[in-house]
Order: structure tokens, then sequence, then C-alpha cells
């Protein structure tokens, strides 16, 4: 993206002049835009107005920034800085290796005059076109960049696609591969760094969930565990893919994580990435050693990653070597809970057995989710529903995941039932959203987080509509209810827990024989304990464990 701001503001506020203008300017030039010219400044105060007034000083930044678009449309070069991409421009006096660095802006940030030039110097008067050709002396409207920025991107990806295909005849000695550019630009890697990712390579995150902290502590573990029979502490929250094709509501991210609809970045091995993200997991884990409340034996535990769950941030699915990761995840004994947003049908159907998939269901209408998740895909909605089918098509256990958006999402009953009817899950996940704070990003706010007893009645309704499904389980701490298939109800007794060492004997022999020999959902449940069903005194808290309670009171789950 190429871009040019001109703020408007009044210098009597000091220190907060033209802020929005600044931060525009910042904000794009940190994800990765480049300026076609520097940012301009009006004043609304006549007396320190550098041309007399805020629309002369438009005018005199406009005049300057036609003309730099003129001359970018020409081709024609300023004498080139060091900056460019190759840095082996005849003008440049440092060469490659020995450039200087970027000069500075008012705002710190380095000027990239060079690159951006790129945009517009292979653009010439034919490409536009004799309908949208203006002469290069004339005033370019402002309604008419659209159509050229257009003409360029398509001009620029053509270009780009034939150095891809000529590099193939080359013998260069150059992987395709090392031409892409890493998905964690720097600006990105300081954002998700504070937010307490550990990053991997180009494209991988892991991160500690906080219910793997709480049951260190033995203060109960995440609804997984109360539904499935995962041990939170020993479970890793990871992802292959930082990016992902939705921009949800709420998104817990803030969407500090790329975007995209197709992999376009340079891509790591599985086998590092899992290497890597085991050893970053076991660091964080150490880090807990001797702290206060945490128990011997779990922090011990902890140490040996059994369970791993692919739904960190992104769209894990986009990795050209999921199944590959996944393999390797299996070899070493560890299971598998992958999520994905319903946008990558093909990926869908050939992904390889996990332990559980995963499909974010957050509305049941193309409206609603087109507010809701904003996906990227223009046929987003027929994407979603093809991606529904091929999850109907999976053998292993399969999991609608619907996150209630109180004034959103709630009031579609009828709908959501004729999703589950094309689905056929084995398991329906309805949660309350969980409020993350304000953000540029969203506009949700605590009004649309519903009560339990909401989400227990859209639950129960939910269910007078799918008669081959009853409520199962419940986890009151995380606002969450289960929803399974009376087909994992035997004499009347719930089995929606899993036999992980049954799973891991069953994968195995699943890749011996090379795919032959399948297996399904029914080979590998185990009971469900009584104090995770749906009605229990214990609300789906694990008596095991003692639960916390604010203002630093703590009681035994027996006692509530």
């Amino acid at each position: 993206m190429r871009y040019a701001v001109f703020g408007l503001g009044n210098s009597a506020y000091a220190s907060n002049f033209n802020k929005v203008g600044k931060n525009v300017d910042k904000w794009l030039w940190m994800l990765g835009a480049h300026r076609v010219m520097t940012r301009g400044e009006g004043d609304c105060d006549v007396a320190k107005s550098k041309h007399g007034s805020i629309e002369a000083d438009f005018r005199a930044w406009k005049t300057k920034f036609i003309s730099r678009l003129q001359v970018l449309r020409k081709g024609e070069k300023k004498p080139c800085g060091g900056n460019c991409k190759k840095g082996k421009c005849k003008s440049n006096p440092h060469g490659p290796e020995g450039k200087e660095p970027e000069s500075p802006t008012q705002d710190g940030l380095p000027h990239r005059d060079t690159e951006e030039e790129e945009a517009f110097e292979s653009t010439s008067e034919e490409e536009f076109g004799t309908e949208d050709h203006q002469s290069l002396n004339s005033v370019v409207d402002v309604e008419d960049l659209g159509k050229i920025m257009d003409r360029v991107k398509k001009e620029k990806r053509e270009k780009e696609q034939q150095e891809e295909e000529a590099s193939l005849f080359r013998s260069t000695g150059k992987d395709e591969d090392s031409e892409r550019r890493a998905m964690i630009t720097p600006a990105l890697r300081e954002a998700l760094t504070k937010q307490g990712y550990q990053l991997i390579g180009s494209h991988s995150g892991v991160k500690l969930c906080r219910w793997t902290k709480s049951m260190l502590r033995g203060r109960g573990g995440c609804y997984k565990h109360t539904f499935y029979g995962i041990e939170s502490h020993c479970c890793m929250e990871t992802t292959p893919s930082l990016a992902c094709a939705n921009k949800c509501v709420f998104c817990w991210r803030h969407h500090t994580n790329p975007v995209g609809t197709e992999w376009r970045w340079k891509m790591d091995q599985p086998e590092m990435i899992l290497k890597e993200a085991i050893e970053n997991h076991q660091n964080m884990i150490k880090q807990f050693k001797g702290v206060p409340g945490v128990k011997a034996e779990r922090f011990e535990e902890g140490m040996t990653v059994k369970h791993c769950a692919l739904s960190l941030v992104g769209e894990p699915i986009m990795y050209p070597e999921i199944n590959t990761f996944l393999k390797l995840l299996h070899q070493c004994k560890i299971s598998s809970f992958l999520v994905t947003n319903a946008q990558f049908p093909m990926e869908i159907r050939n992904l390889k057995p996990v332990t559980q998939l995963y499909v974010s269901v957050d509305a049941s209408t193309k409206d609603s989710l087109k507010k809701i998740d904003r996906p990227l895909f223009k046929d987003f909605w027929q994407r979603f529903l093809d991606s529904l089918k091929a999850l109907a098509a999976k053998q292993q256990r399969t999991v609608y995941r619907l996150t209630l958006v109180k004034a959103w999402n709630v009031d579609e009953l009828q709908a959501y039932a004729e999703l589950v009817a094309l689905g056929r899950p084995d398991f329906i996940e309805v949660k309350g959203v969980t409020y993350c704070g304000e953000s540029s990003a969203s506009n949700l706010t605590m009004a649309n987080v519903p009560w339990h007893e909401e989400v227990v009645r859209f639950v129960q309704e939910l269910v007078a509509l799918i008669p081959d499904y009853g409520i199962a389980c419940e986890h009151e701490h995380s606002n969450c209810l289960l929803i399974a298939h009376k087909k994992f109800k035997i004499d009347r007794e719930w089995w929606t827990w899993i036999d992980y060492n049954r799973f891991q004997e069953l994968i195995q022999e699943y890749e011996n024989s090379g795919g032959s020999k399948t297996f399904s959902t029914k080979d590998y449940m185990a009971k469900t304990p009584h104090w995770a069903l749906f009605g229990a005194n214990e609300r789906g808290f694990d008596p095991k464990d003692t639960r916390y309670q604010r203002k630093n009171k703590s009681k035994d789950i027996s006692g509530c």
C-alpha cells in the first residue's frame, strides 16, 4: 500500500495538534505501507497557519501531492538513498552492505522514498487506457486514483507471478520461498511479544494459557478439562499460522495478527515449529517453579506436553504443511485439538485425522456472519456452508463452536438448528462471548456478554429443535455448555471424555496402514465423570481442585 496523509487540526491543542493525522501516518507505516510523500498538517489558527488558513495549507500540500504523483507516474526517480529493495542502484554510493541508515521523520520513522516510487515506476500511459488517460500535465482527479492503483496492483501481481515462474528456470540455487516476505513484521513482533507470545520462526507462536497457570496452582482447569478430560496444565496452546481470513468483532487479540485469504509468506518447516513450540512452552512452565501455590507434582507433569490446542490465534489450517505438523504431534503422543473458522472447505476435506476438529459457527445467517466475523472472502457464505458439509464427512470427533454475542446472534435458533443438520457435528460448544476490553477493532461492550443463565436458556431452546442431541456438560466458570449427540449417551450415561491412550494407538495404526485403517469417534470415547455433567452441584468444576474466588477468598467446591 502507498499512502499520503494530510491532517486537520488546531495548534491551540499543543501536544495533541494533528494527533489523528500523526497516528494514521504512523500506524500505516508500522503495518508496512509506504509514504508517497511527507505528511501535511493544516492549522485552523490563522495566526499560526503556514499559508494563512487551513484551506491554503491544504492547497499548498495538494499541489505538491499531485506533482509527486505525476513524477511517479512518469517513472522519474529521485537519487537512491540506499533503501531500495536490492540496494544495488548506480546512484547508491554505499552499496547493499554499507548503506547508511534511513533518516528519521518527525515521528522518528524512517523515510522510504525510493520504495514508495515502485508502484508507479512501471506504469505507462498505455496501462491506464485511453478512457482513463489524462495528460501528465493535467490534474489527476482523486476519484480516478482508485482506478489507477487497481491497475498498478494488477500489473505488479502479474509481474511478480512472471518473476516467480521465470525463477523456476534459473539455476541460481535460490529457493522460491526465500523470495517471499516473513509474516511477522518487526512491528507485529513487538506487539505480540508485549502480549505474552513466544514467536517461532516467521509465522508461528505459542502462549501460556491462563487455565494452564490455574491448574498448576490447583485452581481448576478449562472447559476442555470438564468436557473432554484434558489436563490443562499439560496443554500447549500454539498455532503454525498467525494469519487469519476473518476479523471477528470479538477477537481477543484485537486484530494484531495479520490477515489474508491464502498463504503468501515464507514457510518454516513443521519439525522446527513443533520443536521450538515445545521448548518455549516448557520454558514458560519453568518460570512457575517455586511460585507460591504451584503444586510440585503438577509442575513436573506440566513439563510434558500431552495436548495441543491449535487455537491460539489466526487460522492454523492455512499452514500448507498442517498435515505434517499434526503427524509430528501424534508421533510425540500429543493429542490435537484444531480450530478453523469455516472459510477453507478444501483444506478441511484434505485434513488428516485429528483428536478433535472444531469449526467456529459464530452466526447462522449470511448477514450476521458478515457482521460478526467480518470475513475477507467475498464468497464467505458459500465457503462457510461448504466447510460444514466437509465436517460432516469426517469420521473422528467434530465440534461446532458457538460464541453467543448478546444483541448480535442469540435470536437465530431455527437457523442454527438447520446448520446443525448440515454439518452433523458430534458436539456443540455454546459459550458466552468474553469481553476483552475496549478496542478500536471492535465496538463490543460488557452489554454484549450474556449471563450464564441466558446461555443455559439458549442451549435449552436450541436442543428442543435438534432431537438427536442433548445437554451433556457445563462449565459455569467459562460461561460454557456442551451439547452432545445422543450416540455418546450409553445406558443413560454420557461418554464425552476422550481415551487419549487409545487415540494414540488408533492414529498410529492409521499411519502405519497408510490411511487405510480408519477409526471413528466411538473407538476412543470415555465416560464423563458426574461432576462434569449438566445439573451437577459442582457446575463443571473438578472437586479435586479448589475454586479461587475474587477478593482473595477461596473455598472448597464441596462447600459451594
